[in-house]
């Protein structure tokens, strides 16, 4: 049986954790725009006017970029290690984009931005993410044995 193992990293999460509701205030203030990450690609896709797509289009240019910053503070390139199958992320990914879809925003835009405006629709969604994100988990590492 393989073991999945949980990299715990508390420096890199807290960083990260700070840049991402940075940049959501940041958003906010500046644009009044909530930062939900599947909202932001939509918007690019299909922009209402050449300032909305603009913002998005640096936004996602910056997401793009961001492993290229890490190489020139740290001279590597950030490690990613995902112990699952492509089959098994492509069929996550669908299972994300149904879920997104169906429940009108993603974690970023229900668990960030809509946990600190105390939305009801966003505690019950981002209640829903971490109840289901639990059960997979279970299943995955206890019932299934990856």
């Amino acid at each position: 049986m393989t073991v999945i193992e949980t990299a715990f990293t508390p420096w890199a999460s807290l960083i990260g954790g700070l840049l991402i509701g940075f940049a959501t205030v940041l958003l906010m203030l500046v644009r009044g725009n909530v930062f939900g990450a599947t909202g932001v690609l939509a918007g690019f896709m299909t922009p209402s006017s050449s300032s909305d797509w603009a913002w998005r289009a640096t936004l996602i240019a910056g997401m793009l970029t961001g492993p290229f910053a890490i190489l020139l503070f740290t001279g590597g390139f950030p490690v990613i290690e995902v112990p699952m199958s492509r089959l098994a992320m492509i069929v996550g990914g669908f299972i994300v984009g149904i879920g997104v879809t169906y429940g009108s925003g993603c974690t970023s835009g229900h668990g960030v931005c809509g946990l600190a405006r105390l939305s009801p629709r966003s505690i019950a969604a981002t209640a829903t993410f971490m109840l289901f994100s639990f059960i997979t988990v279970y299943v995955i590492r206890h019932v299934i044995g990856g």
